[in-house]
């Protein structure tokens, strides 16, 4: 049997069952692709039910302001992801609908290849490969190719890989480029997975290179590019007469859109007692360590409960600490909250 044959047998009988499979419209579909980036499907399947029954339709998301957005998002990260939601939603909306050709998918924001070609395939049927990290495995592994995947001559190479094998499949198995697609990035799901991969129940062994050579553990190759950077925070949370303080961080920095109490980045402090000085606030924890892909946050979260109301400074704003669920911020902030 051909790799498509065999891959699609597979996927009847072991395929997974989730509900923007189940509809061609586009904006569930969309939807689900854009939570599912860096998003495993048990923490994004929620978020994709409460959207839907929100924000039924792209129309009705794109009149929603981006702070209701935001706040429906809190807890996913990476919220760039939802910042360009919404602007592609309005970008839909103005044009009437979402656009039926790969390019005009990629003029959507925050759309790219593998977004682009998803939707393409699985709302249109347009006979496009998508690649992501589940096919990049498979693919590196089943025909033992050591170029590494995070590079422009990698991706390009994997996209030409999956590309020719979607076009046979189409015409020789009669199915849909949808339905490969699918195929292929649940088997890098289920059975070739990363760690402890099911070779020895592999339907696809015998023409496995990575398996016949032992070279499972080492595909697919990445190159290491990034440097992790640290950075510390100080927080103090301000509470006085059941208002507290927040603002909304500005554009060009993380968590862009976002929420949080007053920041500093140097707090003098007396040092028998850990104690600001001439500030009165109480440490509640120490070196809260936050990780992102780019760098490692650690965090020190104070509460201050001045006598008199203070000056608060440019940018932050007093609000009932009642309305404080109201205003979307960072999973870390979140739990500064829980200290408070």
């Amino acid at each position: 049997m051909t790799f498509a044959t065999t891959l699609l047998e597979w996927f009847r009988e072991n395929g997974r069952a989730l509900p923007w499979r189940e509809t061609r419209d586009p904006y569930a579909i969309w939807l689900s692709e854009i939570i599912l980036q860096q998003t495993r499907i048990d923490q994004g399947l929620p978020y994709w039910e409460r959207f839907m029954r929100r924000w039924p339709t792209v129309d009705a998301l794109a009149a929603a302001s981006e702070d209701e957005v935001l706040r429906e998002w809190q807890g996913l990260g990476y919220y760039s992801r939802a910042r360009n939601l919404h602007a592609a939603a309005k970008q839909v909306s103005a044009l009437g609908g979402f656009p039926t050709t790969i390019k005009g998918l990629l003029s959507l924001k925050g759309i790219g290849n593998y977004t682009a070609a998803a939707i393409g395939s699985f709302a249109f049927g347009l006979p496009a490969a998508v690649v992501d990290g589940n096919v990049y495995r498979v693919l590196a592994r089943h025909y033992g190719i050591s170029t590494p995947i995070n590079t422009t001559e990698g991706k390009k190479e994997f996209q030409a890989l999956a590309q020719e094998l979607l076009l046979p499949a189409l015409n020789r198995e009669g199915t849909g480029a949808g339905l490969f697609n699918q195929a292929l990035m649940d088997f890098g799901a289920i059975q070739c997975t990363p760690a402890k991969p099911l070779c020895l129940q592999c339907p696809l062994q015998d023409s496995c290179v990575a398996f016949r050579e032992g070279r499972t553990a080492e595909l697919p190759v990445k190159q290491k590019t990034l440097k992790i950077k640290e950075r510390h925070l100080i927080y103090i949370y301000i509470r006085y007469n059941g208002e507290t303080a927040l603002r909304r961080r500005p554009a060009g920095d993380i968590w862009q859109g976002l929420y949080e109490p007053l920041l500093t980045d140097a707090l003098p402090s007396d040092t028998a007692t850990g104690t600001p000085v001439g500030c009165g606030a109480i440490l509640l924890r120490q070196g809260v360590k936050h990780v992102l892909t780019h760098r490692v946050l650690y965090a020190d979260f104070w509460l201050w409960q001045p006598a008199e109301r203070p000056q608060l400074p440019e940018g932050y704003f007093w609000l009932p600490e009642s309305d404080r669920d109201r205003y979307a911020v960072p999973r870390l902030i979140e739990k500064m909250f829980e200290e408070v």
